[in-house]
């Protein structure tokens, strides 16, 4: 890929969405020599995005994160709102490759030209996010983007990572499933800010008003990731417009509730720590994979640890040894 750095930070800046598109691109890139050009594009727009506000959709498989976020976002675009959709896909464990299906459930959403949609591969990273997730969501705010919704794989429990990537974690639950406390368990509650119950309409209204019952009572007993924020439990329905109104007048008041208790800054300042441990394990990662002699030991312990004879603790230390020999 050809790259002006310069060009292209100053593109993004104005707004230019084609410009966007191509930096994502380019921070995606699995290319060895196409990351210096992406850390030098992320270095010279890192100072933006202090006043976005970056919300996290998480919740089950089914539960219907993207409907959701079409109808928030189309709310939010008629506010006034800018609005950016990272929609994270799973990706095959054989082929890596991702159906990115998720735009084509924000059919409103991606025809207006105040939203940019962006379906990711999650290529293989647990925790519900992707690999350059921390990256793409900083590019959109370079372009403009005031506020960008997270939406995660929908795996379940593992997927707290986004909570190192947004301000309000909103996260959904779904009514009448007759299993509803261990759909996601403690985990993902411990890390919530806003519980949402949609589907909230024809003959799911009674099971939904039970659910939310359910975890109103249920998440008096956790302690919020924010302190002095309760947690609302809500519930909506995306297709009817019933209950968007206080679903989002609950997100502003949980920023509102951060910014006032200095609790913005603080977490913004702690993702930023574990972002850069998370680059720095990319990066060794990376390095492993590039070193000559590790992939020579490598190939020498391969049968030992096929066989079981060499424990992988082990042979993980060796090669370790051999990497920082030859560092």
């Amino acid at each position: 890929m050809s790259v002006d750095v310069s060009a292209l930070a100053s593109a993004l800046r104005s707004g230019d969405r084609v410009a966007l598109g191509r930096a994502i691109t380019l921070v995606e890139s699995l290319r060895e020599e196409d990351r210096a050009k992406a850390i030098a594009l992320v270095q010279a727009t890192a100072s933006a995005g202090a006043d976005t506000h970056r919300i996290g959709i998480s919740g089950p498989p089914g539960v219907g994160k993207s409907t959701f976020i079409d109808a928030v976002g189309m709310t939010l675009v008629a506010a006034g709102h800018r609005v950016a959709v990272l929609a994270v896909d799973p990706s095959s464990a054989r082929t890596g490759g991702s159906i990115l299906g998720d735009k084509t459930r924000m059919a409103r959403l991606s025809r207006e030209p105040a939203a940019f949609i962006r379906p990711s591969p999650a290529q293989g990273v647990l925790g519900g996010v992707a690999a350059r997730s921390s990256e793409v969501l900083r590019l959109c705010e370079v372009a403009g983007f005031d506020i960008v919704l997270v939406e995660t794989v929908g795996v379940g429990q593992s997927e707290i990572d986004v909570a190192d990537l947004v301000d309000t974690l909103v996260v959904l639950v779904a009514a009448g499933g007759g299993d509803e406390l261990q759909g996601i368990k403690r985990g993902l509650l411990e890390c919530t800010d806003v519980l949402v119950v949609p589907k909230a309409d024809g003959e799911n209204v009674a099971a939904a008003a039970r659910t939310r019952a359910d975890y109103a009572q249920a998440i008096a007993y956790i302690e919020p990731r924010h302190a002095g924020w309760h947690v609302p439990v809500l519930e909506c329905s995306s297709t009817e417009g019933r209950g968007l109104a206080e679903v989002l007048a609950a997100i502003e008041a949980h920023r509102v509730a951060l910014i006032d208790s200095g609790g913005w800054e603080r977490q913004r300042a702690a993702q930023r720590l574990r972002w850069t441990m998370t680059a720095l394990q990319e990066a060794v990662r990376r390095g492993l994979q590039a070193d000559a002699g590790v992939q020579a030991r490598l190939g020498e312990l391969r049968a030992g640890i096929e066989s079981g004879a060499v424990a992988p603790e082990a042979a993980a230390a060796e090669l370790l040894a051999v990497f920082r020999g030859g560092a």
